[in-house]
């Protein structure tokens, strides 16, 4: 009698273990690990709703600096898919083996403006005012929307004036979130965030000023669910994907 409890107990036992790994099967094929810059936060977290309405597969999302998450893919974690803010951090992702290249395509191109909660920029040349004590970038060394806000100063003859001014965020959110919170008078942030920011005021740049930022993404090879990271890809590039993204101040490539 005792060695049928101690069998039927391992049965039991052992059953149990099988539902918990199926279980932890089945979430792994109903969602997906996203690695995507910060400027698609708002952008992305509506086109994951859509997605997710319509193929039942759930989007993670973490969000940050373009050149920190690919260091993160590079170095193993387990992503499903990098949407970066600049092609060049794909092609370094790909490089390292972490993506694959045959999946790479550019899916939009990012704009970028001067915003403030409570000032009014009407040019570049306005950051170089007494009135603006402290101008946030995110940090061009990491953050392509920073470079591109390095790159649009220099070009605008400011950046010696403005250079003692600037603080540097880890990305573009953060940025925002420094003007928004009073601890920088202005910052350039994405266009595709600003639009979505309560109050404010704001100067779209001129995107003449700096190298084009044309955001790429691909499916990577760590997350374990590549094929529906692919569905992911397929849905953003379509006509319901590109219509959310263009209402947050994206264009398409070409």
């Amino acid at each position: 009698m005792a060695f049928r409890r101690t069998v039927l107990a391992l049965v039991v036992v052992t059953a149990a273990i099988a539902a918990v790994s199926l279980g932890c099967r089945r979430g792994a094929k109903d969602q997906i690990r996203i690695a995507a810059a910060a400027d698609l936060s708002k952008a992305f977290t509506e086109v994951g709703r859509a997605f997710t309405a319509k193929t039942g597969i759930k989007p993670v999302f973490t969000f940050g600096s373009s050149g920190l998450l690919a260091k993160q893919l590079a170095q193993g974690a387990p992503f499903d898919i990098f949407a970066a803010a600049n092609i060049n951090y794909v092609d370094e992702v790909v490089a390292a083996g972490a993506c694959d290249g045959a999946s790479k395509r550019p899916y939009a191109l990012g704009r970028i403006v001067a915003w403030s909660q409570d000032q009014k920029i009407a040019a570049l040349s306005d950051l170089a005012e007494p009135r603006f004590i402290k101008v946030a970038i995110a940090h061009p060394d990491h953050a392509p929307y920073g470079l591109a806000a390095k790159q649009a100063l220099q070009a605008a003859g400011v950046w010696p004036q403005v250079e003692g001014k600037l603080v540097f965020a880890e990305n573009i959110r953060q940025t925002l979130q420094w003007a928004q919170d009073g601890n920088a008078d202005a910052a350039i942030i994405s266009l595709s965030l600003a639009p979505v920011a309560e109050g404010g005021r704001s100067l779209t740049i001129d995107d003449a000023l700096h190298q084009p930022l044309i955001q790429a993404l691909a499916v990577c090879k760590n997350g374990g669910a590549a094929a529906s990271g692919q569905r992911f890809v397929d849905f953003l590039t379509s006509p319901e994907g590109t219509e959310i993204m263009k209402r947050y101040g994206f264009t398409l490539p070409g």
